[in-house]
């Protein structure tokens, strides 16, 4: 049964305004122990898009904050909640509008693969809702290795406060997340807040161990660069950091910690994306990515599991042999160029500052892993996830969700490929991963008896 949970939020300024209701989330996750992470889900509801409403003679604005969690693996929902926000609206106050209320939630996760289903809800007029779905992936931290957690956004961060009973505190600070990870002219300074792990160990005691702070742009350029020598005191460390965004124009940005052994140049490194509005500064469009290397790109700031994913998720384009050549990479340096040199020879206009066809590749991916995900694997990872990605959106789907006899099935049309091929999916276990039974394309499958797979007895 659905838990309700009655909670108190605090409130932040809110930076636009919209007709629909506002509903933002975020997470970062954080070693627990040595086999958990503790993920916390930072929500924000603006308040201006909620319906007022009465209760014993007073007026109040709320929203129902509902989270549902299942484990991918066992298809076993591990949360099922309902959280529940009321803020009190006094007399002749307008001044609610240009409020956001914010809130955090923790949970406790062994590793493992997980979909989040988060919806937010005007309690005043339940047909006002905003869902979000997404999957985390929860990994063990290693023992024997420096780590580092994600990194939490914030609007403002409180160095030794007192007020332990505040739910945005902890370890002595009191840290209030942006759950937008948007910053603009009105909000122009950036805090950040993160937990280094395992800097004591005996084998690290002869090396200096060196925490590099970095501001990069969307091209991967870095804009400001930081370094300091960890203290080496502690096992665990929190890294709490500003950075003045003022002087930067309009655009997608990002923050990158990493910590590097100086004797060896070996290293790991978190990184976290955020946009920023500012149009008292000028956009700067000279820069191009052909006179790019691989360090100040994109690419240089990508950790290991980043990179393989990325590879990944790019296999529907890659050709023959690719995948055994990126699977002999040693090193995590190598495979940031293997991405770079990838996606540099597809680049079909390679004098602008963007690569346009990566751009639509990688908007694909998202759609694919939106709309045709299942319980246990990613949307790009489907029948109809490759298909898609690889040739695009079709021309035509015919569908057939109920046909006498038959499971689901589709037929995909491509009208501009070979002068003319299809593609049937059907849902033959039943649980919507609908696989290829058939296509007219050469080199892909080809079953002219593809209907005996889908027929019920």
């Amino acid at each position: 049964m659905k838990k309700i949970i009655l909670f108190t939020l605090f409130l932040s300024v809110q930076i636009f305004s919209q007709d629909n209701i506002s509903f933002e989330f975020d997470y970062a996750k954080f070693k627990f122990d040595s086999t958990k992470t503790y993920l916390e889900l930072y929500y924000s509801f603006g308040q201006n898009t909620l319906t007022q409403f009465k209760e014993e003679d007073k007026i109040f604005v709320g929203a129902y904050l509902d989270v549902v969690i299942i484990d991918t693996i066992t298809n076993t929902t591990l949360v099922d909640n309902r959280y529940i926000s009321k803020t009190e609206i006094q007399n002749n106050d307008s001044t609610y509008k240009m409020k956001s209320s914010i809130g955090n939630l923790g949970f406790i996760l062994n590793s493992g693969t997980y979909l989040f289903l988060i919806s937010g809800t005007d309690i005043a007029d339940t047909n006002r809702t905003l869902a979000h779905k997404e999957v985390i992936t929860i990994k063990e931290y290693q023992e024997d290795k420096y780590a580092i957690s994600d990194i939490q956004l914030a609007t403002r961060i409180i160095s030794d406060s007192k007020n332990v009973k505040s739910i945005f505190y902890k370890n002595t600070m009191e840290v209030f997340p942006n759950p937008h990870n948007i910053y603009s002219e009105k909000m122009p300074i950036l805090f950040y807040y993160a937990e280094l792990y395992n800097l004591n160990l005996p084998e690290f005691q002869d090396r200096d161990l060196i925490l590099i702070q970095q501001l990069n742009d969307n091209y991967g350029k870095s804009l400001e660069v930081k370094n300091k020598v960890l203290q080496k005191n502690n096992s665990s460390i929190v890294e709490a950091g500003v950075i003045n965004l003022k002087k930067y124009p309009t655009g997608s940005y990002t923050v990158v910690l990493s910590i590097f052994e100086d004797s060896v140049q070996v290293g790991i490194s978190s990184a976290k994306r955020f946009y920023l509005v500012n149009q008292s500064v000028q956009q700067n469009n000279n820069t191009s990515i052909s006179n790019m290397d691989v360090k100040s790109s994109e690419f240089g700031i990508l950790s290991e599991e980043e990179c393989d994913d990325l590879f990944d998720v790019s296999d529907p384009i890659a050709r023959k042999g690719d995948a055994d050549s990126y699977a002999k990479l040693q090193n995590l340096e190598s495979k940031r160029k293997y991405l770079f040199d990838f996606w540099k020879v597809r680049d079909q206009i390679p004098e602008t500052s963007k690569n346009e066809f990566k751009e639509e590749y990688l908007n694909r991916v998202k759609y694919v892993d939106e709309r045709y995900r299942t319980f246990v694997r990613r949307g790009a990872k489907t029948d109809r996830g490759r298909i898609y990605l690889q040739y695009g959106e079709p021309d035509e789907i015919d569908n057939y969700p109920s046909e006498y006899n038959m499971k689901p099935y589709e037929i995909w049309n491509y009208y501009s490929i070979e002068g003319g091929v299809l593609f049937i999916f059907g849902d033959v276990t039943g649980y919507n991963n609908y696989e290829l039974l058939n296509s007219t394309k050469r080199g892909e499958l080809r079953d002219d008896l593809w209907q005996r797979r889908i027929t019920v007895d």
